[in-house]
């Protein structure tokens, strides 16, 4: 579904704060950003590394007097994991970083990040739920959502009409589909062997948490209903060869098979349709947007995160001026001129804006060009998503170890070496000896 190197999202549950204590470290040094006694404005150090947000601090710094915030460039969301590490053990993070709310856990157990509730929680309303809910843990707020996670599916409506099929509403729909388009060679959607996000939120979706906590310890379940319901989904398609694997190492080449009319489908949210419209030559206006599918007899229900949404303005620990960074952070994210900024894919990153009422910024982040006749249609279908995005999931203090693990495994998956549930069995027993190895309490 999406890059591994732009992955998204999510919203978490709180979590039960003994269950993290153990995991919690002093982090010494001096800190970032000047002390907030000195004279002149505060300066305060903001690593990010999305499109805009250098014209975003620049407004800022245009318009604050006493609070100024000098901006680093970071390559991408993995290498920011890897310079916040160092910054954090060398004593010298910056005040402000840009990061997504599958980290967040992780952060907080390592002691990172800062407790800025009492800074940020006047400002809750301004947001809407499941991106309010990525910034927390154990109820405390450690961040300000920057985005939220709209998520749709786009469809090729030329090749839909043409061996008549409807968008599909359900899970069943959409392999029923695929099974009639690839009676003419045409894959329904994509599954890159490196990015088993697919699973990954299809089991939100389902109702599935492979992470949650049990008094004093974090349970692991990889093999849950809702998980084994997505699974199934999933199996299908690829017993079936419904789909493509086209690796997202080769961006140009995915986005030239959907151009192409070779995958007629994706479930994506805002930001993916930005690089469609600067990829595409042929197929502009013929793609339109249907609700995210649902499991047969269910309500609709969205996962908190397919995109780089689910982002966040966090605050580190090692901050002097842990206020004035929340003041910068709710700014960046209600600023009127700088949500506008980000949410456009030509001067930001093309991503919907965390705010409780957004409305109004989606003709900013999806595409006339692309869509064509089916732009005004789309407007309800990504406003209507938001209202239905999972706010229950928790992401693990081993995340990313976690997440790279099951990469290997998806491989697999996808080339047919072994099941879904193969890898989930895996996952199950690998994740609870990882968390044992980190000396977490857990209970699998």
């Amino acid at each position: 579904m999406n890059s591994i190197t732009s992955r998204r999202r999510f919203a978490r549950a709180a979590v039960a704060g003994l269950a993290l204590t153990g995991l919690l470290t002093a982090c010494g040094g001096s800190g970032s950003g000047e002390d907030s006694k000195s004279s002149g404005p505060v300066t305060l150090p903001f690593w990010g590394w999305a499109n805009g947000q250098e014209a975003v601090v620049k407004a800022f710094n245009a318009s604050h007097k006493d609070i100024k915030l000098k901006y680093t460039k970071v390559t991408d969301q993995l290498t920011m994991q890897k310079q916040l590490t160092n910054a954090v053990k060398a004593g010298n993070a910056p005040c402000l970083v840009q990061n997504t709310a599958e980290y967040v856990t992780t952060w907080v157990s390592q002691g990172a990040l800062a407790d800025i509730t009492k800074y940020v929680e006047p400002g809750k309303d301004k947001f809407n739920a499941g991106a309010w809910a990525g910034a927390q843990v154990q109820g405390k707020v450690y961040g300000v959502p920057t985005s939220s996670a709209p998520a749709f599916t786009i469809y090729r409506t030329d090749i839909f009409k043409k061996y008549g099929l409807k968008a599909p509403a359900t899970w069943d729909d959409f392999v029923a589909a695929g099974k009639v388009l690839k009676k003419h060679g045409i894959k329904l959607t994509n599954y890159a062997g490196e990015d088993p996000s697919t699973l990954e939120v299809l089991a939100m979706q389902a109702g599935a948490h492979w992470y949650s906590i049990d008094g004093n310890a974090w349970k692991v379940n990889f093999q849950d209903a809702g998980t084994i319901k997505a699974a199934k989904v999933i199996q299908e398609i690829i017993d079936n060869d419904l789909n493509s694997k086209l690796s997202f190492a080769d961006y140009a080449a995915v986005q030239r098979n959907y151009d192409n009319g070779g995958t007629a489908t994706r479930q994506i949210s805002t930001w993916q349709m930005a690089g469609m419209v600067q990829n595409f030559t042929k197929s502009n206006g013929q793609w339109a947007l249907s609700p995210w599918p649902t499991f047969q007899g269910e309500a609709a229900k969205t996962p908190a995160g397919t995109n780089q949404s689910g982002g966040l303005t966090l605050v580190t620990k090692q901050c002097k001026n842990q206020e004035q960074a929340a003041q910068a952070a709710l700014w960046m994210s209600t600023n009127t001129g700088a949500v506008k900024t980000m949410a456009s894919p030509t001067t930001g990153n093309g991503v919907m804006p965390a705010l409780a009422d957004s409305d109004s910024y989606v003709g900013e982040a999806i595409s006339d060009k692309l869509l064509g006749d089916n732009y005004e249609p789309a407007r309800k279908v990504v406003t209507d998503s938001l209202g239905t995005v999972t706010t229950d999931w928790t992401f693990g203090p081993d995340w990313t170890a976690m997440f790279t693990e099951m990469q290997s495994g998806w491989a697999k998956v996808i080339n047919k070496d072994e099941k879904v549930t193969d890898l989930l069995a895996h996952m199950q027993e690998w994740t609870v000896k990882d968390l044992k190895s980190r000396g977490i309490s857990v209970k699998g």
